[in-house]
C-alpha cells in the first residue's frame, strides 16, 4: 500500500490482509503467516512443523563450507527441520552427496517441498539422530539440535510459543541432544571431518567440553554477528 498507493485493493486482497494481520496480532509468527522464510540465498518454506530459519544460523553455513574438501564430500545435516542448512550447504556444494535426517515425518515433507522447489539435490532420512544410518561415515556433520533448557522463560515470549517445541528445547539443561550429537559423531566421521553444531549464547564451554570428551581435536567457538557464542566446531584427528 505504501510502495503502490495508486494500485487500489480489491476486496480479496484486502480480507486476505486483514485475516493475516489479525493472525499475526494473535501471535502466529509472521513466517508462519507469511508461509515462507529467507535463508542464505533460499527462499523456504515454513510451517509450525518446522522451526523457523534464523539469521544465527547463516552463520553455522558459512563456517561449514570451509571445512569441506575440494573433492566431492559426503554432508550429513542432523534435525533438517525445513531443511535450511542441507539446502543451503547442497546449494554452494551442488557436487556433493547432501544428507538431511529428522525424527519429525511432518517436517521432512516440508523440507522435501523445499528442495523441490529450489531445484537442488538433498537425500531425506527419517531417522532419530543417528539411528537410522547405520556404519555410514561422513566428512562433514551439521547440526542445529534443540538446545534450550526446558524451563526457560524465553520458551513463552517472542515466536518460541508457536515453534515445535522438540525443535526447540532438550533437557533440564539444553544439553541432551548436543549430547548425544558429539557422542555419536566420531565414530562417524572420516578421519580429519568436522563436525560444527549451533548452540545457545551461554553453553560455548560446556559444549567445547563434550567436544573434547568425545576425543575431537582443533575444538573452538566462533560467535555471532552479536558477537554471541553460537557455533562450536572440532575435527577428529587424522591418525584416527
Amino acid at each position: 500500500m505504501l510502495a503502490f498507493p495508486e494500485r487500489p485493493l480489491d476486496a480479496h486482497a484486502w480480507q486476505r490482509f486483514e485475516a493475516n494481520v489479525s493472525r499475526h496480532a494473535a501471535g502466529i509468527p509472521l513466517a508462519y503467516v507469511r508461509g515462507r522464510q529467507g535463508f542464505w540465498t533460499l527462499d523456504l518454506e515454513v510451517t509450525p512443523d518446522t522451526l523457523i530459519p534464523r539469521a544465527e544460523t547463516e552463520r553455522l553455513v558459512e563456517l561449514a563450507l570451509p571445512c569441506l574438501p575440494q573433492a566431492r564430500s559426503r554432508i550429513l545435516d542432523l534435525g533438517t527441520g525445513s531443511g535450511a542448512i542441507a539446502l543451503a550447504l547442497a546449494s554452494e556444494r551442488p557436487e556433493c552427496e547432501v544428507v538431511a535426517v529428522d525424527a519429525s515425518a511432518a517436517a521432512l515433507e516440508v523440507a522435501r517441498r523445499n528442495a523441490r522447489r529450489c531445484g537442488v539435490e538433498v537425500r531425506f532420512l527419517h531417522s532419530d539422530w543417528f539411528a537410522a544410518l547405520g556404519n555410514e561415515t561422513w566428512d562433514l556433520i551439521v547440526s542445529n539440535p534443540p538446545y534450550i533448557a526446558e524451563d526457560d522463560p524465553h520458551l513463552g515470549r517472542g515466536d518460541l510459543p508457536a515453534e515445535p517445541r522438540s525443535a526447540l528445547s532438550s533437557g533440564r539443561d539444553g544439553l541432551d541432544a548436543l549430547r548425544v550429537i558429539v557422542a555419536g559423531a566420531p565414530a562417524r566421521l572420516r578421519a580429519g571431518a568436522w563436525l560444527l553444531v549451533e548452540h545457545g549464547w551461554n553453553q560455548g564451554a560446556a559444549v567445547r567440553a563434550l567436544f573434547a570428551d568425545a576425543g575431537l581435536v582443533a575444538v573452538r567457538t566462533e560467535q555471532d554477528l552479536e558477537q554471541r557464542d553460537r557455533v562450536t566446531l572440532g575435527q577428529r584427528a587424522t591418525g584416527d
